[in-house]
Parts: C-alpha cells; structure tokens; sequence
C-alpha cells in the first residue's frame, strides 16, 4: 500500500494543485502555482525516506509551504467579502493542503497526532489533496459554469462540508465519519451528475468529453466504496481493508475524477484560436473574485 500511496500523493503535490490553483484564481495565484513544484520536491521526496528527522524536515518545507497557501483563504475571503457556494469550495480548496501537510509531518515523524494510527495520517495526506482540493475545486468550477443552478450549488456547499464533517468525525466516532462520508458522497453525485448531464454535452472537443465522461463515471464507483467503508467501519459489517481501499477507491479517484477532471478543465478553460488570423476568443473567467462578480 505504501507504494501505491506514495504514488498517488506525488501526483498530487506536483500536478494537482498547481494547475488546481490556476483554475482558482489564474492571475492571482500565478506565482504561487508556478513556485508550488519547489515546495512539491521535499514533499514527494520525504515519502520515499524512512520515517525520521530527515523526512520530517523535508515534510515541514511542505507544511510550510501548505501554510502560506492557506492564508491566501482569508486574504480572498476578506477581498470577496461572500460565501456563494463556488467561493466557499475555493477557500476549501486552498485550506485542505495543510491538513494534508501537518498529517505528513506527524506521520514521517512517527508521531502520533492526536492518538490517530500512522496508517490513518498517511491515507489524511492524498486525502485532503484529492477529496479535500480537488474535489472542492471542481466542485466550485462545475457551480460557476453552470450559471449556479440548484443542483451545482448543492453540489459546491455539501462537498466542503463533508469533507469537513468526515474531517470531524476522525476526532468523533465512526457515525461522525459516516455522516460526513454520505454528505461528501451526495456532494461528489451531485457533480458528476451535473457534469454528465450539463458540461459533457457541451464539451468543444471529443478529447475533452471523453475526459468528463471518464471523471463522471467514476465518482459513482468509487463514492460507493467510500459509503461501504464507512459503513463498515460505524456497523462492523464486512467492509473493504484500508490496502483494499487505496488501490481501489484512492487510485481511481484519483487518476480517473482527479487527473481527467483537471485536464478536461484546463482545456475548458484554455484560450480557443483555430485559425491563427482571427482574434483570440477569450477564455471563461476564472472563480470570482469580488462581491459584484458572485451576484451576478
């Protein structure tokens, strides 16, 4: 499992949220975006050193880095002055990779934050980088496009938080968890049905429909194994192993909702100029930023 982890959180740190982070707020976050693979290299790196203070301190340059991009939330939020869904699935965006980064830190250090299992704190890091980033990413560019119809907003409140009620339910009980996993899944639904029914219709090109379908198809799947797990874990139920989960549930979330979402996003939002003697069309702006823009 460890390596199939591993795997997964380096995607994460060095693809995810840099183009995760463009799709945010493309001006403001440029330089944060194209600075995030400095900070990405001691966090990937430390994942493949044994647990001790050489990966706890390539971990805490990570954190730290995760830290900085967190405060960029209440900067936005004092700037936009709005909690509209696609805003708040924004501020979740930018506040889930330091969750992710002082999980990693704890872990790589042998320690055991707040009495969780080291297992427990190393499936937190991909975790919060895929169900905590990029879903709310998605989630708030899937409510933005869509003009926020009912479902889409539906969509970009409940998967902030259930991500945080599953965030709440580690410090709980197992029915905490659960209530929070039914929350993320119907949010995680909610998107894939939008975007099935909404934006893959539309898609300008067959490469990037075919991607929609991909990231669609295969929360459905792998939202059901979360909900199994959950279950198992509140009931006692025969239910799949934590091993099991990542090479199922994690994997797939991550290359078939993540990876297909993003590239299907950057090329929704890439500039179209077929013919090189005609003006640039431009692109859809990027998640507001401003109070006016949120109301409109």
């Amino acid at each position: 499992m460890t390596v199939l982890v591993n795997l997964i959180v380096t995607l994460g740190m060095f693809y995810v949220v840099p183009v995760g982070l463009l799709l945010i707020d493309p001006a403001g976050l440029r330089t944060a975006a194209r600075l995030w693979p400095l900070a990405a290299l001691p966090g990937a790196l430390c994942l493949w050193l044994p647990r001790g203070a050489a990966a706890t301190a390539l971990a805490v340059l990570y954190a730290l880095a995760a830290l900085a991009l967190a405060a960029h939330a209440p900067v936005r939020l004092l700037r936009t002055r709005s909690l509209a869904p696609a805003e708040v699935a924004a501020l979740t965006a930018l506040v889930s990779p330091s969750v992710a980064g002082t999980a990693l830190v704890a872990e790589r250090a042998g320690y055991r934050l707040f009495g969780f299992d080291l297992d427990i704190l190393a499936l937190t890091v991909p975790h919060f980088h895929f169900a905590g980033f990029t879903a709310a990413l998605v989630a708030g560019l899937v409510c933005r496009s869509t003009g926020g119809r009912r479902r889409a907003r539906w969509a970009a409140y409940s998967v902030p938080a259930g991500t945080l009620l599953v965030l709440l339910g580690y410090f709980v009980d197992d029915w905490a968890e659960l209530l929070g996993a039914v929350v993320l899944t119907a949010g995680m639904w909610a998107v894939a049905l939008v975007t099935w029914s909404d934006l893959r219709p539309t898609a300008r090109d067959r490469t990037t429909g075919i991607l929609l379908t991909v990231s669609s198809a295969v929360l459905v799947a792998t939202m059901l194994l979360a909900l199994w797990w959950a279950v198992g874990e509140a009931t006692g139920i025969a239910h799949p192993t934590l091993t099991w989960m990542a090479a199922t549930h994690g994997l797939g979330n991550a290359l078939g909702f993540a990876l297909c979402s993003l590239l299907a996003w950057r090329r929704l939002t890439a500039t179209p100029n077929p013919d090189p003697t005609s003006p640039p069309t431009p692109a859809p702006a990027p998640m507001p930023t401003t109070r006016r823009a949120m109301t409109r």
